[in-house]
């Protein structure tokens, strides 16, 4: 017997190649689908986007009507000073937008990308997540659009002083660009941090975090949290207790949740199912 035959019949003396090539095809599978599910959600956000800039004024107008709704308002103007400025405002309101309505389908691309490499009850998990998800940020968004935008408008407003006695009036001038920056910024500061129990219960299933340790940190959550609500809102009281709360509340959620998930674990470590 030659020396080749002994080294094809010797899987000691295979080749280290002949490993990578066994992985070598799903790994161009990976990698295909993976640019497969891209181009759907590049194809999606960029069909919205071309929708809602058709119709940008109509979501500006949207935008502006918590501000167009307050007392004077007739007397009341968005400017922009540069040329383009109005119409760039108009191209990252539409992306955002885009990005907002199309959320759910790149959620759900992203899911049907990783679905594959997780067990059925895996898979049966995170449907729930997928299902909360855009509530829980259409909430945050409701509580933007609603509550802390009219009367954070209003406490803001109400630095404005008329002419008395011979001195200056001081009338505010919103330029439309930073307004709107505003608002999406607002929009997508709440939307994300209603999105506190799905964090937490996920971290809690893979045991990252527990319920005695969350209820254990609750203290310091409360700090954090409206060190966070500090940040993020306008610098009025309303809109940093607006925040604040919603936030301690969902954080008594998430403790909830993450005992409902160990509890799970448990009667399936039980009857040998985990």
């Amino acid at each position: 017997m030659t020396d080749t035959e002994n080294q094809v019949g010797n899987p000691a003396l295979e080749s280290p190649l002949d490993e990578v090539e066994e992985y070598k095809a799903p790994l161009i599978e990976h990698i295909v689908e993976l640019r497969r599910r891209l181009l759907y959600m590049v194809a999606a956000l960029v069909t919205v986007f071309i929708v809602c800039f058709v119709f940008s004024e109509d979501i500006y107008d949207l935008m502006a009507q918590p501000l167009a709704d307050l007392p004077g308002a007739a007397d009341r103007k968005l400017i922009f000073t540069g040329l383009t400025e109005a119409l760039f405002t108009y191209i990252n309101l539409s992306f955002w937008a885009a990005l907002l309505i199309t959320s759910p389908f790149i959620i759900g691309q992203i899911y049907l990308f990783i679905a594959p490499g997780l067990y059925k009850n895996e898979r049966k998990a995170f449907f729930p997540f997928l299902a909360v998800t855009p509530v829980l940020f259409l909430l945050g968004a409701a509580l933007v659009y609603y509550v802390i935008m009219p009367n954070a408008w209003e406490f803001l407003l109400g630095f404005e002083k008329p002419a008395e006695d011979g001195s200056l009036a001081v009338k505010a001038e919103l330029k439309v660009n930073e307004y709107l920056s505003l608002v999406m910024k607002l929009i997508f500061a709440f939307g994300l941090c209603f999105q506190l129990p799905v964090l937490l219960t996920l971290m809690a299933r893979v045991g990252l975090a527990t319920s005695a340790g969350l209820a254990a940190k609750r203290k310091y959550s409360v700090i954090l949290t409206f060190v966070v609500a500090a940040v993020l809102t306008p610098p009025d009281p309303f809109s940093q207790i607006s925040l604040a709360l919603p936030i301690l509340l969902l954080y008594e959620i998430s403790i909830i949740c993450a005992r409902i998930v160990e509890k799970k674990r448990a009667e399936k470590e039980a009857s040998g199912e985990y």
